[in-house]
């Protein structure tokens, strides 16, 4: 599941590759991507605009247009990337291939193309069809990007409340940009229990869940993603703790499947 710092590296290739390019065309026919638009409405708005600028605020991005148009909602859901090809096809910009799923060139699962004057094309491409695109998206909705946000806005997100704080952590009204893998390594950096209640969270406890929240955040932005984090490889069974050699354990906490050290995490 993409987070903050796959949406992140997504917006970042629209802003290298896409902006100011007069868009042609748009292939918006997959209703679902695109819903609740009917198939034309977003090429009929976009069309003889611009990308003019690309953002992001925790796992959500939108592009500006050029003269006063709407703005264009991208969610990469499960597996979407944001590919820029070439006139010919060649792959410049955007795309990985973590999943092994397809190759450069592969674009049989691109679900939303915008083409630009000069023959090159931008692509959500999305095997798994849980991407969306839509115009003018609610964004004033999110709460403040986990990579920015303050220490007082972050205790008030996380405290009170009978809410385990993994899933205050990732509600993204509260804080944007925290998904699971993330809350994970926040909680267990920051050497607390996931399912304990908001309200509940000593002083000393949130100001190590913020200053985890920063290293975590940080160190996927820098090094390439949710999937480089420490914990991620021993969230499994037999798994154990990679700072003091404790079992990991399993269990599900606000929904979601959670994994923690069974000694440095106690309840």
């Amino acid at each position: 599941m993409p987070e903050l710092p796959e949406v992140e590296s997504a917006r970042s290739v629209v802003e290298r590759a896409a902006l100011g390019r007069p868009i042609v065309e748009v292939d918006d026919s997959d209703a679902y991507v695109c819903r609740p638009h009917r198939p034309g409405d977003i090429r009929a708005a976009l069309v003889g605009r611009e990308l003019v600028a690309a953002h992001r605020r925790g796992k959500s991005m939108w592009c500006e247009t050029s003269g006063g148009g709407p703005i264009l909602g991208i969610h990469l859901g499960m597996s979407g990337k944001i590919v820029i090809s070439d006139v010919d096809g060649t792959e410049i910009d955007g795309g990985d291939y973590w999943e092994g799923r397809r190759g450069p060139g592969d674009y049989r699962w691109a679900r939303f193309t915008v083409t630009f004057a000069d023959g090159g094309r931008m692509m959500l491409v999305d095997p798994r069809r849980l991407g969306r695109i839509r115009l003018d998206p609610p964004v004033e909705v999110l709460g403040p990007d986990a990579a920015t946000i303050t220490a007082a806005d972050f205790a008030r997100a996380v405290t009170g409340g009978t809410a385990p704080v993994k899933a205050r952590l990732m509600e993204q009204h509260r804080i944007a940009g925290i998904g699971n893998l993330l809350a994970d390594e926040i909680l267990w950096q920051a050497r607390v229990y996931p399912a304990r209640p908001g309200d509940e969270l000593t002083r000393a406890e949130t100001k190590r869940l913020f200053a985890a929240t920063r290293e975590a955040v940080g160190a996927a932005l820098r090094d390439g993603g949710v999937h480089t984090l420490t914990i991620v490889a021993h969230r499994h069974a037999g798994g154990r703790c990679p700072r003091d050699d404790a079992p990991m354990t399993r269990g599900v906490v606000g929904g979601r499947t959670t994994w923690w050290c069974t000694r440095e995490q106690k309840r």
